[in-house]
């Protein structure tokens, strides 16, 4: 904390023991940050490989698949966007975790479905670099609907022991232990 505390309380452990390994039950310091990072990452990378696969389906014979890659493109923009301008915060009438978990797990279903079809199907390069970069986008999806998920159960987990334990204390409240 700022400003730092006059008399610091002596620390009992070896500063190299505390940058090998965090205490017991904390995570590092440095973890949200590159948490935030990552999610950062993967919303720029999301919007980069649609347009690439995007651009790969127009030049190909496979061109039946440009609609997909183009409304995820767009929507990959618009949830970056989103989160740039802090818009989860100003409408908080809509569940935005809930939108981006379904729109990467409906993206990764359909990346894979259409990159499977694409390398089988088609023979052109134009179509088997688009399957190629289809799987990349599929990896990239699943890791991320994979970092909301975990960050969707932390948020419900806390919210339901806070829920429990504020039940317990209307229990303990209400019960009549002065009677005999």
């Amino acid at each position: 904390m700022w400003p730092p505390d006059p008399d610091p309380e002596p620390d009992p452990s070896p500063p190299a023991a505390k940058l090998r390994t965090p205490a017991r039950g904390c995570a590092p310091s440095w973890l949200p940050f590159l948490a935030a990072r990552a999610k950062g990452r993967l919303l720029l990378a999301a919007p980069g490989l649609s347009f690439i696969i995007f651009v790969c389906y127009v030049a190909s014979t496979a061109s039946a698949f440009l609609t997909a890659p183009l409304l995820e493109f767009l929507l990959a923009l618009f949830f970056l966007f989103a989160d740039a301008m802090q818009l989860n915060d100003k409408w908080q009438g809509l569940c935005w975790p809930m939108m981006d978990f379904l729109r990467c797990v409906t993206a990764a279903l359909i990346y894979f479905a259409i990159s499977i079809t694409a390398v089988a199907k088609y023979s052109d390069g134009a179509a088997k670099a688009a399957g190629v970069f289809g799987f990349f986008a599929t990896i990239v999806f699943a890791i991320d609907f994979y970092l909301i998920f975990n960050d969707v159960a932390k948020f419900l987990k806390q919210e339901g022991s806070a829920d429990e334990t504020t039940a317990n204390k209307e229990e303990e409240e209400d019960s009549d232990s002065d009677s005999d």
